[in-house]
């Protein structure tokens, strides 16, 4: 393993960890930072494309609802070159609006990304996310 090789890993872990903390902030600039200008993702409802629509739809969800926490673990990073995929597992509690509290949801499922290396930073270029289960309800999203 090359010191290239575990910069990119730690980069790739911190990226990971600024773009969970700015869905949770609600930093929807911060999120398009650690986009590469043609995202795509897979995140259950079926494909996006381009940093706009993938953001749109998670705002979809994070907007309505109250505080959330999205907790990243289990993390493996593979890097080739300027390319690198990292899976990863994902745990995120939303509480209900203002007025809501007693409406929970959260989910157990696991990242599946792809990254690129543009001018010597990581950026997603890929996002899936496979659901393993969910628990609590679905009007936390204002539904």
């Amino acid at each position: 393993m090359t010191l290239d090789t575990l910069l990119a890993e730690r980069e790739i872990a911190r990226a990971l960890t600024r773009i969970a903390r700015a869905m949770d902030a609600r930093d929807w600039n911060g999120l398009a930072a650690e986009l590469t200008e043609d995202a795509t993702a897979e995140l259950g409802t079926g494909p996006l494309s381009g940093p706009a629509e993938i953001i749109a739809l998670i705002r979809s969800y994070l907007d309505a609802c109250g505080p959330t926490q999205h907790l990243l673990g289990n993390l493996l990073v593979e890097v080739d070159g300027d390319r690198a995929s990292s899976r990863c597992y994902v745990s995120d509690m939303h509480l209900g609006p203002a007025g809501r509290e007693d409406v929970t949801f959260a989910t157990l499922g696991d990242y599946h990304d792809q990254w690129r290396r543009e001018d010597g930073a990581w950026k997603l270029s890929h996002r899936t996310k496979l659901n393993r289960a969910h628990i609590g309800s679905f009007a936390v999203f204002g539904g």
